[in-house]
């Protein structure tokens, strides 16, 4: 016989699978919800085409969209917006990234000049501040410096090494993943009734928790794609007028850099005010620079920001850190950028499970 204490858990079991599976709902939701993360999980490497594909085809659904609100046909909206998507990317990659590849080169070779400099101010140190700080103390740091240099640029010749593997496979997606896209668009309702084909029937609660995660995710998806565009533009026009070196560059971390909140931009003003100062030094040029950029990333915190996603995200600033720490440690950079989706998601599934413990408890 069972004792009391055995009795007890197995209670205790039977409430806690009522609560949070009451209903096939709830469990259906659970399935989609596990498979759906072991397959990324386990396949992103894969498919990882597939996935930039559909989230390129993603980002673009909502302008096929709007052009079939303007009683375009889908197959003509497609084209369309295809066709401009196609531009974009030969944009990016004929002009832009040449661009962004010789300023890099530039940049690159002008770190050691930029080094010897910092490493001439530091060893003054001793002579300003005798009482905090000693020659020996800055030697010691300025080896382990140099160790750390000598290590990054080991890592850099393997990096290299392995750019070949590299190109061969940014050649495969550049090809694979706009075909991808176009058909992911033109032929999105039989998809995604084939991809129905496999679901239960029972799935009221998933539908209602994907809507919701959808109308959110989208307008975060679209709206960072939007804040990117103005903070890159709105920065190389800036830099480009005070005639900085490597504004290109430099406006293109600016507009990855919101692609982390929070930590981005912090990280982003190393670089701006480390190449205004090695240009300029403390001059008027550089307190000029100083105030353009506090000008941007307070026009992007305090109008963008609110302008795009009022209503697309609803997360407190830890579980936004949170999210980016936990997806960014399963999926690198993708894990980072797609951080606050996933946790909307996340929020939603949350949002939704106690209602349904709570009704049939």
């Amino acid at each position: 016989m069972k004792t009391s204490v055995e009795q007890s858990a197995i209670h205790l079991m039977r409430d806690w699978i009522r609560i949070f599976l009451p209903n096939s709902q709830a469990v259906s939701l659970a399935v989609i919800l596990t498979v759906g993360f072991f397959l990324i999980y386990f396949l992103a490497e894969f498919l990882m085409p597939v996935f930039a594909a559909v989230v390129l085809a993603y980002l673009l659904e909502g302008l096929v969209h709007k052009a079939e609100v303007r009683n375009l046909p889908r197959t003509p909206s497609v084209f369309v917006v295809f066709s401009c998507f196609i531009a974009f990317l030969g944009y990016i990659l004929f002009v832009l990234m040449p661009m962004v590849y010789q300023q890099t080169v530039e940049l690159s070779q002008r770190i050691p000049a930029m080094l010897g400099r910092i490493q001439t101010e530091i060893m003054r140190l001793p002579e300003m501040y005798p009482k905090y700080i000693t020659e020996y103390q800055i030697s010691e740091i300025m080896i382990a410096v140099q160790e750390e240099l000598i290590k990054y640029g080991q890592d850099l010749l393997s990096v290299s090494a392995a750019s070949v593997v590299g190109l061969v496979t940014a050649m495969i997606y550049l090809i694979l993943v706009p075909v991808l896209v176009f058909f992911l668009l033109k032929d999105k309702s039989t998809i995604v009734q084939w991809f129905s084909g496999f679901l239960p029937n029972d799935i009221v609660l998933s539908k209602q928790v994907w809507k919701e995660v959808d109308i959110q995710i989208g307008n975060y998806v679209r709206g960072k794609f939007v804040e990117v565009l103005l903070l890159w533009s709105a920065s190389y026009v800036t830099f480009a007028m005070m005639d900085l070196n490597y504004a290109m560059l430099l406006a293109v971390f600016m507009g990855l850099s919101v692609i982390i909140p929070y930590v981005g931009a912090t990280l982003v003003t190393f670089p701006v005010l480390g190449v205004a100062f090695f240009q300029w030094g403390m001059g008027t040029d550089f307190a000029y620079l100083v105030i353009a950029y506090t000008i941007i990333q307070s026009f992007d915190g305090v109008v963008l920001v609110p302008l795009l996603f009022s209503e697309a995200v609803n997360l407190h600033p830890i579980a936004i850190i949170v999210a980016i720490l936990f997806f960014g440690g399963l999926w690198g950079f993708g894990g980072v950028f797609f951080a606050i989706p996933l946790a909307t998601l996340v929020q939603a599934v949350i949002t939704a499970w106690p209602k349904i413990g709570r009704a049939h408890v």
